[in-house]
């Protein structure tokens, strides 16, 4: 079995068909998906696809893109938001530098109030990071050095050096489709070098779905294929990808009941 650690399901691209979605995956053997937030202020939809879902759940947070447009998150509201029954992390939030859609002192700021908001509950902080390697390096360090808290980087496409810091300080690392892609060289030594107990794996559907789907639409059964390809670059087979991959998720995401009492 594995989990996609990473999708959108309240996403527009979804609406006509979630429930076959859904279905798709568990027959694929995803026996578990997260819905992650990207606004605050759309939180109430993303809850309302984890309550829909016995194997689905959600995260609370906003995005690094959006991190201006919104007013800001409090400590307090994430907290509070969090302990709803079915979110088992907070964010996405984090910095990206590729597009700039935001001041990056807002982001940096936002990023930080969901950092302080992960060592409150303990509940682990999805970090979106893009073209911010030393930003998100220092942030991180000096972060840590507060007072820890649980962390993954998803969909991971930095630097080696980003990945070795981010093992070092404890964190975990998620590989999406990009891994797949004919132009991912690098990305895949990365993926080779990360130490499988410290993988995840994920889909961030509807975006970057993996080989042989590229092109279309993501959607979480196609994790299976990343999956596969990360098996192979591991020199494990799959379903030992898979064992190590979904401990690691329920270890992260403590929050999520055993897998024989999904909520």
């Amino acid at each position: 079995m594995l989990i996609d650690t990473h999708c959108h399901l309240d996403f527009p691209d979804f609406a006509p068909e979630q429930a076959e979605i859904v279905a798709r995956a568990k027959a694929r053997g995803v026996g578990r998906m997260i819905t992650i937030s990207t606004h605050l202020s759309r939180f109430d939809r993303v809850k309302a696809v984890a309550e829909a879902y016995p194997d689905v759940f959600c995260t609370v947070g906003t995005h690094p893109h959006h991190s201006h447009e919104e007013a800001e998150p409090t400590v307090e509201q994430l907290v509070t938001l969090s302990q709803h029954p079915k979110c088992v992390g907070l964010g996405e939030a984090g910095l990206d530098y590729h597009y700039d859609r935001a001041p990056r002192e807002v982001s940096q700021r936002v990023f930080r109030t969901h950092i302080s908001a992960a060592r409150e509950t303990g509940l682990p902080l999805v970090i979106h990071t893009r073209d911010a390697d030393d930003d998100c390096a220092a942030i991180l360090r000096e972060e840590m050095g507060k007072g820890a808290f649980p962390a993954l980087l998803h969909c991971f496409t930095s630097s080696r050096e980003l990945a070795e810091t981010a093992i070092e300080l404890g964190l975990y690392i998620s590989f999406s489709g990009v891994v797949t892609f004919k132009n991912s060289a690098d990305l895949r030594e990365t993926a080779k070098a990360v130490p499988l107990e410290k993988m995840l794996v994920e889909t961030d559907a509807p975006f970057l779905a993996p080989v042989p789907h590229r092109g279309k639409r993501n959607e979480p059964a196609y994790v299976v294929d990343t999956a596969r390809l990360l098996a192979e670059i591991k020199g494990v087979s799959e379903a030992e990808l898979a064992r190590v991959t979904t401990g690691n998720a329920l270890r992260l995401f403590s929050k999520m009941p055993p897998l024989e009492q999904a909520a």
